[in-house]
Parts: structure tokens; sequence; C-alpha cells
């Protein structure tokens, strides 16, 4: 059988012909190799590089090999975090003829690390509950576009950070199966096969001296599983609220916030029946907010103030026309994030006449006048609108800042 390249890239076959598939991936001479940390595998796994690409390389069967290539494309046309297929090589022969194992080649995901590359140096236990949560978003992801894992596992996932966020990446569908929808039975299945293999994992940890003293593996496994019910239930549960009442949107921004996520993404759609409301959760870091805010506004304020302030700009962009997240004709975050500020920041804050302000800086204002229209908002049942939320804020809250001390009693 003759050497086959299948690429999803007419310009990979050119490059991946230069590496030596005359050879098992284990005698791969070094001057192919980049070296850079693996996650342990079942299979022979090694990074080369292909022209300007790095590229990870699996030794494995051909069925199995062409199988995950297929569940790997899949992934990636419904927007799944997973490593990026690029080719299958097939037929592949030693010098002396005697067939050699097909290999699968995913593109290297750039800034990403395995979990054991991630505890060479003691990990705080705040770190690993955040990695934990992005390792929970994942699972609920993958369930809900249908994908039963298999074999989740620290293992089998690549982390990456940016710009402060967590993110948790598939890196092995070998045992994955897609389904229009899976059962509650297969999503279970799936959980436990995770709450096992990640106590395993830590415990392999701890023995190896690893893992920080305060950690408790067999919790840390347990938690995966409780976080995942927390995240599945609040993405899940029915979203369609009357049209307009945006306090509705916001009380589910706020549950996220309560659970330690943040929505990295928020679609409204309308319809005659109300509104319907996605959420795409994400785990972030300290200062992730206020590195965000100032990047798209230039607002420098703090991490609660620009946590809140996020939320509203995300929900202003969601109802404006032109907004529509990945792709490439619609407006850009930052040009709608400019017109927020232009259109709402501003003139919300110039509202508050200069004399009531006190020490409070803009951000820390809006901040108020926000938290005032949540109040009032819940209170009504209905979203009473910024401009309303404004005036009884001018009117009710401010002149009591500025009523002076009463002499403390002797």
């Amino acid at each position: 059988m003759a050497l086959q390249i299948n690429a999803t890239n007419p310009e990979h076959p050119a490059l991946l012909l230069e590496l030596p598939w005359h050879l098992p991936l284990e005698e791969w001479p070094d001057e192919y190799l980049v070296p850079l940390p693996r996650g342990i595998s079942r299979h022979v796994v090694r990074y080369a590089r292909a022209g300007d690409e790095v590229v990870a390389v699996k030794e494995l069967a051909q069925r199995p090999a062409l199988r995950e290539y297929e569940l790997l494309r899949d992934l990636d046309r419904l927007g799944i975090p997973a490593v990026d297929p690029l080719a299958v090589v097939t037929g592949r022969t030693d010098p002396e003829g005697e067939p050699l194992e097909s290999v699968l080649i995913t593109r290297h995901l750039r800034g990403s690390m395995p979990y054991r590359s991630m505890f060479e140096t003691t990990m705080r236990p705040a770190t690993m509950h955040r990695l934990m949560d992005a390792l929970a978003v994942l699972l609920v992801r993958l369930h809900l576009a249908g994908f039963a894992w298999g074999d989740c596992s620290l293992s089998n996932t690549l982390f990456r950070r940016d710009a402060g966020a967590f993110a948790a990446y598939l890196v092995d569908a070998e045992t994955g199966e897609l389904h229009p929808e899976l059962t509650r039975g297969q999503r279970e299945y799936d959980l436990d096969l995770a709450r096992v293999n990640i106590s395993g994992e830590l415990l392999d940890l701890e023995a190896s001296g690893a893992l920080h003293p305060s950690v408790d593996p067999i919790d840390f496994g347990t938690e995966i599983c409780a976080r995942y019910e927390e995240l599945w239930k609040e993405l899940t549960r029915t979203s369609v609220y009357p049209a307009g009442k945006h306090h509705h949107i916001e009380r589910r921004i706020r549950r996220l916030n309560e659970l330690g996520f943040d929505v990295a993404e928020m679609q409204i759609e309308h319809a005659s029946n109300g509104d319907t409301v996605t959420f795409v959760p994400k785990v972030v870091d300290a200062g992730h907010h206020q590195r965000q805010l100032l990047r798209l506004t230039g607002l420098d304020t703090e991490e609660n103030q620009a946590r809140r302030v996020l939320n509203d700009l995300e929900s202003w962009m969601a109802t404006q026309d032109d907004y529509a997240p990945g792709d490439p004709l619609g407006a850009r975050p930052e040009v709608l994030a400019h017109r927020w500020v232009r259109e709402v920041f501003r003139p919300t804050v110039r509202s508050v006449p200069p004399e009531l302000r006190g020490q409070m800086d803009p951000a820390q204002i809006y901040h108020e006048l926000l938290e005032h229209r949540w109040y009032l908002s819940e209170r009504a049942q209905h979203d009473i609108g910024l401009e309303t939320a404004v005036e009884d804020y001018i009117q009710r809250v401010l002149p009591k800042r500025r009523e002076p001390l009463r002499p403390t009693e002797e």
C-alpha cells in the first residue's frame, strides 16, 4: 500500500512529506523534533516541525486514526475547544517494506500545557480550582454538542491561559462518539469516568510530591462533578424572557458569576414569544476584567467595577443589530465598545450632577447606577430602564450621602 496523506489543507501534504515516515515515531531523529512538554498517552506522541507549523504526531492503527481525525473535524465545525486536526498518514512502511502504524497529525495548540507540566512547581489550590472549572466547562460544552467523550481525564486535556482566562481543550477523541443529543445516562457515565480518572491522576501527583499538601485528590475528583452539575443546570434551563425584560438576563449573568463562571459570549435571539438567550461560559483569573475593560474601552477600573460594567457592556452589545460574534461581517467588539462608551456610559455618568458625585470616579458612579437599576427592576419585576434608575438614584440615594454625620453620643 502506497503512502497516503489525507489533509484538511491542500498545502499540508507537501510540508508533511519532508518528515521521515519510513521510521517508527520513537526512532525519529532530533532534527525533526521540537522539544515541547508532552502529557501521558497510551500511544507514542512527538512534536515535529512541518514548514512554519509545529505539529503533534500520534502513532496508532489506521481505523482509529481515521475515526479520530473525522471526530476532531466534527468538533471543529461545532466550535468546540479541541486540537485542530491537520492530516492522517496511512500506508507507511519501513526500509524493509514492513508496515508501520498510521499517524494522526494535529496542530500544536500554542501556549498550551499538559497538566503534569503545570504541576512541575507546586500549584496553589485556588489555581487548581480554576483548572477544574475550565475542565467542567469543556465537558459541559461537549455534552451540549452531543459528544460523549468516553475518557475524560487531565491526561486527555490541554490547558491554556489567555489574558487571565483559563481554557481546557480536548486533545484525545479516540474514544468519543457524536450523537444528536446525549441521554442523562451517557452524561453521567462520562462524569463518573472523569471523577475516577482525575482522582487517580492527582493521587499519582501526590505520590510524586508534586501536589499541594492541602489538596485532597478524592475531593477534587468529586468537585468537578458538582461544578459540572451547577453549570449544566444553569446553562440548560429554560431561558425565554418577555421582550425587553433585560433584568432577567442580568439575573442569569449574576447567577453564573456567583457560581464562579463568567460569560464569554452571549447571544439574544428575538422571537414572537420572547427573547431566547444563550450563554457561553469561561473561567477567568484575577484581574481579567480590569484588563479586558481597559482593552475594549480605555476605562481603568477596579476588578469588581470592571466585572459589573463588562456584564452591562456585553448585554448592550448583544442587542445591537451589527453584533455577530465570529462573523467577519459583524462589527468588531472594540468598535461596539467605543460606541457604548459614547452613547451609554458617558451620557449616563454626566447625568449625575457634579456637586452630588463627591469623591466617586465615573466607573464607581456607573457601577452604583447599575446596582440601583438592578435593585429597582427586581422590586418592580420588570426592567425599569437606566434613565429611570438614574433619576431615582439622584433623588433618593445621593442626597442621603450628603447629610452631615451626627455627633457621637458621649
